[in-house]
């Protein structure tokens, strides 16, 4: 964690997992969080908002309403006191592991093998009743001194998931797919995600390759290591924002994706050999 300069005040969080349960408490923090997960998760708002953002939309989500968010899907969350509520949640991450051990018992359930396969995006689910019960058994764990039993929240996990297979069943195809991932276009990825930050594993992972294929097949289509690419790509589209669009550096540098101006200014000044501001002149 980086340490706050004097007199600024460290935001108040908290966050519990308990078997792949997340009980999340922030009190004061106004920032935006990346989520990046390989795994399927429900998220229920207990008090507060959360707003998640996709950077092309915006979606809100109250007190008392759950979203389904599908693996390997990039989206900003604001959390946010509301209404002199705290923010408060509930996050059920369905790890692969899981849904193979419950494949056997719910996977083929009335499900018609012709059943289309989800393959949205976030999603705001219907306020059903089984959802309702779920989140209402588990709000006693949000006391931090109380907690639950390993073989208990495992039952809450198998409620979390046979409530999302019963609101729409083209949930399983997708929940219920065991094969690798398709490859999918090198470039084409980084082109859309340069401005989040990667591990070289994550880049393997969502492009669907191993880590050794990975370094082989982008070394077909750059001489720059993948970092030097993203660092280059992110300063490209920087200077062309700042010279079409203004004067509006401060932003820019971390639209783009850099999280020190410093470390902008240099990158931008070794790359164009002038400072982001003498562009706007």
């Amino acid at each position: 964690m980086n340490k706050k300069d004097a007199g600024e005040k460290e935001p108040l969080k908290m966050i519990f997992n308990y078997d792949d349960v997340f009980y999340s408490f922030i009190y004061d923090d106004d920032g935006g969080c990346v989520h990046r997960s390989r795994d399927y998760a429900l998220n229920y708002v207990y008090s507060g908002e959360m707003v998640l953002d996709n950077g092309k939309e915006q979606l809100h989500v109250g007190k008392g309403e759950c979203v389904f968010i599908p693996r390997d899907h990039h989206i900003t969350m604001y959390k946010k006191p509301k209404d002199g509520e705290r923010y408060c949640g509930i996050f059920l991450k369905f790890t692969r592991r899981f849904l193979r051990e419950m494949y056997g018992r719910f996977g083929t359930c009335d499900t018609a093998p012709e059943t289309p396969r989800f393959d949205g995006g976030v999603i705001k689910l219907p306020a059903t009743a089984e959802l309702t019960s779920l989140f209402a058994s588990m709000t006693p764990y949000f006391d931090p001194d109380v907690r639950p039993q390993g073989d208990f929240m495992q039952l809450k996990m198998q409620e979390g998931l046979l409530a999302l297979l019963h609101i729409d069943r083209r949930f399983a195809p997708a929940l219920f797919d065991f094969n690798q991932p398709w490859k999918i276009d090198i470039l084409e990825f980084m082109n859309e995600n340069y401005m989040y930050e990667f591990t070289m594993e994550e880049l393997a992972h969502y492009t669907g390759r191993s880590l050794a294929t990975f370094k082989r097949d982008f070394r077909k289509i750059s001489d720059l290591t993948p970092e030097k690419w993203l660092i280059r790509k992110r300063l490209e589209v920087a200077y062309a924002r700042i010279k079409e669009g203004g004067c509006r550096v401060a932003d820019v540098y971390a639209e783009v994706g850099f999280k020190n101006p410093s470390h902008f200014s240099t990158a931008f000044k070794r790359r164009y050999g002038v400072s982001p501001s003498a562009v706007c002149a």
